[in-house]
């Protein structure tokens, strides 16, 4: 199994949706989300500051989406940035992962060949 980890060539999501949580996710309440990243957009929700209107692109995306990325967030990441998988990384698909990834042109990540189904070679 590849080691490629298909968010450092992507960061589509990180720009294209809204992050939000619950605000008890932010340092002052005990949490680990910086609050100067954090913006309110309910009464107990915040977003990641950059995903609260459009356009987005959250402010720990460092990089050009498609190409090379990273969060420079990552330690401080809010529970909707942790529970967000790549599609096929647990062996499933995600329609959120390549609905971000098709707004950016990009094409949606594909399950990985398992051994059992790799064509047979002709001896």
């Amino acid at each position: 199994m590849s080691d490629h980890n298909p968010c450092l060539t992507c960061g589509a999501c990180c720009a294209h949706f809204r992050v939000s949580f619950y605000w008890g996710e932010c340092r002052s309440a005990g949490g680990l989300v910086p609050d100067d990243l954090a913006v309110p957009v309910g009464p107990h929700r915040v977003a990641m500051r950059g995903t609260e209107g459009r356009p987005v692109r959250c402010t720990g995306l460092l990089g050009e989406v498609g190409d090379a990325v990273r969060c420079t967030l990552y330690e401080q990441r809010s529970s909707t940035c942790r529970e967000f998988e790549a599609a096929w990384s647990n062996g499933q698909a995600n329609p959120h992962c390549d609905k971000a990834r098709a707004a950016y042109g990009l094409p949606p990540l594909t399950p990985p060949l398992q051994p059992d189904m790799a064509p047979e070679r002709v001896a």
